[in-house]
């Protein structure tokens, strides 16, 4: 039984991988408006195509820098793609605003790792000896997180799959927004609350909670804000931050099995069927993961623009 579970994990992996993949290519070659495929897709398609090369060639570098050279080249490839679909893309039009989505998505990710040392998830094995080479590895990787989630949402977007979807408007409350924004806090805070035995079985609640927490303040701060979607029937973006959130969390989870520097799953429950290494109902927090992406950022850039907005002390 010990050497089915595995061959089953990876096939039941990249069976998943294999259709998400289908269904994107699929719906991408039939968007009638779809435009050139800029230059950098195709350069990010070929260092895809060379790491996996490598690695399977054995190259030991490659294996232990596959998760950052991958996401790497799928970011250029994705952004490529956005392009051709709408005419514009993050790194195409705005260099800038890609950067600076790279370099918060550094800290940002950071506050799970935190989290992490108390609840004990995961953990990494097979880092790098040298200091400098593991936190060049480990920045890298972290600043791919958050651009992949929201470069993937706007190609999914953009495929249109959610564009003629007719939600109805849903107007909240003042207090209703208040109890969306004490539920965040709760779910934030009560991990780290409990006893470490228990907290151990909540690092769900902290996928979610800063999105709960976090979008309330966007929404009366005139920040981007789902929940102001949700009163305009605007629902695309949240749909396809869910969709992209799943893909992102299959592609994550296969270049993380093939690497020998890697993160392991610890957590207490559920540890006997997986898909590749993560445990099946752990690919459900991928999609609540997406929106927390989107709202922490955008909470960054709310409060940007709020700051921006303060009188100058006269000097």
């Amino acid at each position: 039984m010990a050497t089915v579970m595995p061959r089953a994990s990876i096939v039941a992996g990249i069976f998943l991988l294999v259709v998400a993949i289908l269904l994107l290519a699929i719906k991408y070659s039939r968007t009638p408006q779809r435009g050139r495929f800029r230059a950098w897709g195709w350069i990010g398609l070929g260092i895809i195509v060379v790491a996996e090369g490598l690695l399977f060639w054995g190259s030991r570098w490659m294996a232990i820098f596959i998760t950052p050279i991958a996401w790497t080249g799928y970011l250029l490839l994705i952004d490529a793609a956005v392009w051709s679909l709408r005419g514009e893309s993050r790194l195409g039009k705005t260099p800038g605003h890609f950067s600076s989505l790279a370099f918060w998505s550094v800290p940002l990710w950071l506050i799970f790792e935190a989290y992490n040392l108390r609840l004990e998830n995961w953990t990494y094995v097979g880092l790098p000896e040298s200091v400098l080479v593991r936190c060049i590895g480990s920045v890298w990787s972290f600043a791919t997180i958050w651009p992949a989630i929201l470069e993937t949402a706007d190609f999914v977007e953009a495929l249109g799959w959610f564009r003629s979807h007719a939600a109805r408007r849903m107007k909240l409350s003042p207090s209703a927004h208040l109890s969306i924004l004490l539920l965040g806090l709760v779910l934030v805070t009560g991990p780290l609350l409990v006893p470490a035995s228990l907290s151990r079985y909540l690092f769900g609640a902290v996928w979610i909670g800063f999105a709960l927490l976090l979008d309330p303040i966007n929404y009366y701060a005139k920040g981007r804000s789902l929940l102001r979607d949700l009163e305009t029937g605007q629902t695309a973006t949240c749909y396809s931050l869910l969709v992209s959130g799943l893909i992102c969390g299959i592609l994550w989870e296969f270049w993380n099995y093939w690497a020998t520097a890697k993160w392991v799953y610890v957590f207490p429950i559920m540890q006997q069927g997986k898909i590749f290494a993560m445990p099946w109902p752990g690919y459900l927090g991928f999609p609540a993961f997406a929106l927390e992406c989107f709202v922490m950022y955008e909470f960054l850039r709310t409060m940007r623009t709020q700051l921006r907005r303060l009188p100058r002390r006269a000097e």
